[in-house]
Parts: structure tokens; C-alpha cells; sequence
């Protein structure tokens, strides 16, 4: 009777651990889904572009861009990150963030200059290609709350709401719209492999006390876009591609102004100043 009762054990037991496997491959698939969802929409993108379809495609890198933020935030809820998921991640972003994009400039605005429209777009896929690379052996030493140079996603949806804006609001004749194009792509291109650090939006965190606050503007925001999507998706993605230009030119002023108030030599103290 004990060694029954020791085998219906052992078989609950057994039975127990191949559910957990199971739930925990489950858990796995789900952010890997949603990652062939980004490919997916980047491909499509592709698709698109050759079609002559330019808005459909820059529609098709902004969902590429949902699924990006979805399988990385649910990889970490489920704490089911791995080294496959992250190589497969960069694979899909280089695909939807680099070539879509890269693409969708040359044949939308950059056809005309011919050698010149292509070496920027070759620039662009091959800076956002850099931008992956650092990203994935800077991601063991980071500390997850500052990006190291403008993220290849948000370089991407900036071409993709650019070409909107373009669309609806600004329509620029076939002379300007090659240089404004091709000033935007260099830009992007720099600073996606410059050292300027852009807040990490999964890490961001308020003082307590100004929460309400932050709730507040979120919501304003969000209702700005659904309202406007033409417009406040260009101004939310450019405004996020300059914040580390300012951000270090605001620290570049703050340190000469502080070099100059105390110099480094000197032992009086200033006028007002407390020993």
C-alpha cells in the first residue's frame, strides 16, 4: 500500500512539474508572438512601400512600434526574458525600424538625387544597425534608466509621422521635400549612434507628491493624439528625438556657469557665501 501510494505521488508529482513546464514555455511564446508581430508588420511595411502605398507603410512601422513596446513589457511582467528573445527582438527591430524606414525614405523623397538618396539611406539602416549592436552588449552594464543615444524605434516612427504630417498638413513640393528628408535622416542617423542619453520610458519614475500632476499631462497628451494624430504623433516623436540635445546643452551651459561662479583655483569664498 505505501509503495502505491509512494508511485501516486511520484505520478502527481511528475504530472505537477510537466504543467509548470508547460505554462512556463506558454509564458515564453507570448512575448516571441508578439515580437513576430513587429517582423511581421515590418515586412508588411516593405510590402507597401513597393506598392507606392507610403502612408500605409508609415501606418504599418507605428504598429511595428506597439508590438515592440508590447513584447518587451510583457517579457518582463511574465520575467520571461531570454538571450533568444533578445536576438530575436534586434532582428525584428532592424527589420521594421531599420530597413522599412530606410526604405520608405529613399522611394518616398530620396529617389531623385540618385547615389546620394541612397548612400543616406544605407547611412540610416546602417546607423540604426550600430545603435542594436551597442544596445545589446551595453544592456548587461546599463542601468536601465537612460538610453545610450536616440533608440532606433523612436528614429523610426519619427520618418514614419513625418511622412504623415507631410500628408495631411504640410505638403512640401518635390524641391523641398528631398533636403528637408535628407537633413532628417542625417540627424536621426547621428544621433542614434551618439552618446546622448534619452530617458528609458519603462524605467521613468515620479516623486510621489507630483503624481497627479504627471496623471494630468499624460491624459492631455494621449487626448492631443487621439484628437490630432497627424500632428501630435510628429510633435510626440520629435520632441523625444531632440530631448538629448537639450538635455546636454542645458548641462553643457549649467557646468560652464558653474566653472565660472567658483573658480577652480581660487580659496576666497563668494559674497553671501557661508564658511
Amino acid at each position: 500500500m505505501r509503495g502505491s501510494f509512494l508511485k501516486n505521488h511520484k505520478s502527481w508529482r511528475d504530472s505537477k512539474s510537466w504543467r509548470e513546464s508547460k505554462r512556463r514555455r506558454g509564458v515564453h511564446l507570448i512575448p516571441n508572438l508578439l515580437t513576430t508581430g513587429n517582423l511581421f508588420s515590418g515586412l508588411a511595411s516593405v510590402v507597401l512601400v513597393f506598392h507606392g502605398r507610403f502612408e500605409a507603410a508609415a501606418i504599418a512601422i507605428l504598429i511595428a512600434i506597439v508590438f515592440d513596446i508590447l513584447d518587451g513589457t510583457s517579457a518582463r511582467l511574465m520575467h520571461s526574458t531570454s538571450e533568444f528573445g533578445v536576438e530575436y527582438d534586434s532582428l525584428a527591430d532592424l527589420i521594421s525600424f531599420g530597413l522599412a524606414p530606410g526604405l520608405l525614405i529613399y522611394v518616398w523623397a530620396l529617389n531623385s538625387p540618385g547615389m546620394l538618396g541612397a548612400a543616406i539611406m544605407f547611412a540610416f539602416v546602417a546607423c540604426g544597425a550600430l545603435r542594436l549592436a551597442r544596445f545589446n552588449v551595453m544592456k548587461i552594464s546599463g542601468d536601465g534608466k537612460f538610453f545610450t543615444g536616440l533608440p532606433i524605434p523612436a528614429a523610426a516612427g519619427l520618418i514614419a509621422t513625418l511622412l504623415i504630417f507631410d500628408g495631411h498638413i504640410v505638403h512640401m513640393d518635390p524641391e523641398t521635400k528631398p533636403i528637408a528628408v535628407l537633413i532628417v535622416s542625417l540627424v536621426l542617423s547621428f544621433l542614434m549612434v551618439s552618446t546622448l542619453k534619452y530617458p528609458s520610458l519603462k524605467q521613468l519614475k515620479f516623486p510621489g507628491h507630483h503624481h497627479f500632476m504627471y496623471l494630468v499631462w499624460a491624459v492631455l497628451i494621449l487626448v492631443s493624439v487621439i484628437a490630432y494624430p497627424q500632428v501630435m504623433l510628429f510633435v510626440v516623436f520629435a520632441v523625444y528625438a531632440i530631448w538629448g540635445m537639450v538635455e546636454r546643452g542645458i548641462g553643457v551651459v549649467v557646468k560652464s556657469l558653474k566653472k565660472r561662479g567658483v573658480p577652480a583655483n581660487s580659496s576666497q569664498p563668494l559674497p553671501g557665501s557661508k564658511e
